[in-house]
Parts: structure tokens; sequence; C-alpha cells
């Protein structure tokens, strides 16, 4: 791992994504979370080696190990502040069951919420926990 802080990797073209690493920045307790897009090239050394069939999901690499769909989602809730945090307790669904309800809502996301045609460009101060910002600051070819 690049780091002993926890890892997001994220469908940098989706909406859904983009405001979901938003809401994450604004209400997460402490910033120890870092971010990249699934799509850059600050994310494919971390994804080398893994059994993750499709970019269609969230990845949250941690101290446990590589987490994808609503396993990754809800382990995200234990950085969020209350009452957001709460929401970990989904995990007692069954995860073939949260994982078909996540794949409902990833196959059809970008439909649903649109695509951007660049990851945006995190905020100045935040840039550091971006792995990838020097790509999302790189001029389009």
């Amino acid at each position: 791992m690049i780091s002993d802080r926890p890892i997001l990797l994220a469908d940098g073209v989706c909406n859904l994504c983009n405001v979901a690493v938003r809401f994450i920045l604004k209400h997460e307790r402490a910033p120890t979370l870092r971010f990249a897009s699934l799509q850059s090239d600050a994310a494919k050394p971390l994804l080398e080696g893994r059994d993750i069939p499709d970019l269609s999901t969230l990845v949250l690499i941690d101290d446990t190990g590589v987490h994808t769909r609503s396993t990754a989602a809800l382990r995200l809730c234990r950085h969020l502040r209350a009452p957001w945090r709460w929401l970990a307790i989904l995990r007692v669904i069954p995860r073939p069951i949260r994982d078909w309800c996540y794949t409902r809502i990833a196959k059809h996301r970008y439909h649903l919420f649109g695509t951007t045609d660049a990851c945006p460009v995190p905020p100045a101060d935040q840039q550091d926990r971006f792995l990838d910002a020097d790509e999302r600051n790189r001029p389009s070819p």
C-alpha cells in the first residue's frame, strides 16, 4: 500500500461518485482518507494483481484489505461523523443482498446521475489527499 491511510478509488467521470467523494470530505470525522480515480495512473499499481472484474465499483483499500461494492461503501461509514457512521449497521444484511442492490445502482448510475468529461479538480486545500491531483490538473490532450 502507498501509505497507512485508507485509500478510496472511485469512478472519476461518474457524477454520483464525485458527489459521494465531496460528501465524504464534508462529513469525515478526521481527514484520514485519500482518494484517486479508478481510471487514473495512480490507481493502476493499487489495482494490479487484485481480483476486481470491472471498475463499476468503489474500491476501499485499508489496513484490513481491499473492499469493493457495498462492503467498501459501508466500511467508509466508519470514517464519517454521526449520524452517517451509523449506516455501517447495514453490514448485518447478507453481502449478496447488499451487493445485488449496489450492482443495480452501479449499472444505471451514468443514466441516472450523468457523467462528466473529466475528473473534477479537488479543492486547493485538499489536493494532497488526492493521489491523482497532478493528473487532474493537467490540460486535456
